[in-house]
């Protein structure tokens, strides 16, 4: 069965049409004002709008409160939340109950022993995100572009089902997948220009690297 990618961070309808045209299975929303890739709720609305029946639309946030996630199910509609904070196994859990849809939870990767921390997610969350750790002086959790020693996942891949992110590019996503067995895989930073830029044609290379592997 062909990998199936999220494509993260998208902000323009060409961007949104790349992604769809060439077959990504999920489109990743950012409601993170840090965040180059950050969509208002009005503007997500709109991309949303575009997605819907043709991928499932993610909408990412980090540590968020009940109103904020209010305004984005009211905006969005998305069919998954992804929670890209220090999120509990608890309040993973709690999210997923109260808005009924699938909750995806990110873990930073940066020695075994992180990943094989994340696996208490595991009956909290529907996936878990195993991701690169941030650096120290980032302001934002995720999409900087950084890969980490996918080995670090044997062993534990097996335990909960995974999306594997962090750093992927159009050049290394099939060896990623091979390393790690991924059934899913996450994209932003690689697919882009620029900070906060989608590359049309990059994002038309990932998805033909990551489903032709």
């Amino acid at each position: 069965m062909p990998t199936k990618v999220k494509i993260c961070g998208l902000k323009t309808e060409p961007a949104l049409e790349a992604a769809l045209e060439g077959g990504a299975d999920y489109v990743g929303l950012v409601f993170f004002p840090p965040s180059p890739r950050y969509l208002s709720p009005p503007r997500a609305a709109a991309i949303a709008a575009k997605a819907r029946g043709r991928a499932k639309v993610v909408a990412l946030l980090v540590d968020p409160d009940d109103a904020l996630i209010a305004d984005v199910m009211a905006a969005a509609a998305p069919d998954m939340l992804q929670l890209h904070g220090e999120e509990t196994p608890e309040r993973v859990a709690e999210i997923r109950c109260r808005w009924g849809i699938p909750v995806m939870k990110a873990v930073a990767v940066e020695t075994a022993d992180d990943a094989r921390a994340g696996l208490r997610f595991s009956s909290a969350a529907d996936l878990i995100l195993f991701d690169a750790r941030a650096p120290e002086e980032s302001s934002r959790p995720g999409g900087n572009g950084a890969p980490f020693d996918w080995r670090l996942l044997v062993g534990v891949t097996g335990a909960a089902p995974f999306v594997l992110s962090g750093g992927l590019t159009p050049d290394n996503v099939a060896e990623a997948i091979r390393i790690t067995g991924a059934a899913i895989v996450d994209v932003s930073s690689g697919v882009e220009s620029r900070p906060g830029e989608k590359d049309p044609e990059l994002i038309r290379r990932f998805l033909c690297a990551a489903k032709g592997a």
